[in-house]
């Protein structure tokens, strides 16, 4: 199946859990990479997206700094800026809620990414823009952890040459690595 296929049927899967979506446990692993002082960059979920919002405060507890995507339009790179719980979200282009575009822009060691799917190879499909595929490669020694739901596997993502794999994949039964 080609990319978009994979993507409208993982979406699909994701959405028929409805009002019912997993709520997501903090594995020991993840804990493990976790360390005062690292920047960890999340995500606001969009939709039926697996919330991350535990991760989250499991870094925060870890002593992290968190960050958050901040779009500005398709051609411009995706920017991770650092955020703090009280300092109000805007909503930005396609829906996104992400920090004022006034808050400091910083390199996360550890990036929670939203999955549309993913395989046990730990490919991944986002959402197609390919934001995530550019702010990896601007970040190569980032862990990249995907954030889905079991619904979302898929048998094989096909790769394309800008896509970059994933480190592990958190998913409400497991964490996935190779």
């Amino acid at each position: 199946m080609d990319k978009r296929t994979l993507r409208a049927a993982a979406r699909a899967a994701r959405d028929a859990l409805g009002a019912s979506l997993p709520t997501l446990e903090v594995p020991d692993p993840l804990r493990a990479l976790m360390s005062p002082g690292m920047i960890v960059a999340s995500y606001v979920p969009l939709g039926s997206e697996a919330d991350p919002a535990p991760l989250m405060a499991a870094a925060e507890a870890a002593g992290c700094t968190i960050a958050l995507p901040h779009v500005v339009d398709r051609a411009t790179p995706l920017r991770f800026l650092a955020w703090q719980r009280e300092t109000a979200l805007v909503i930005g282009p396609l829906g996104l809620h992400q920090p004022p575009d006034d808050s400091a822009e910083v390199m996360p060691d550890l990036v929670l990414t939203p999955l549309v799917a993913f395989d046990r190879v730990l490919g991944r499909i986002g959402q197609g823009a390919g934001y995530y595929d550019r702010a990896f490669a601007r970040l190569p020694n980032a862990h990249r952890i995907g954030v889905a739901f079991s619904v979302q596997e898929v048998a094989h993502v096909p790769a394309d040459p800008w896509d970059v794999p994933l480190h592990a994949i958190i998913t409400e039964q497991e964490w996935i690595t190779s």
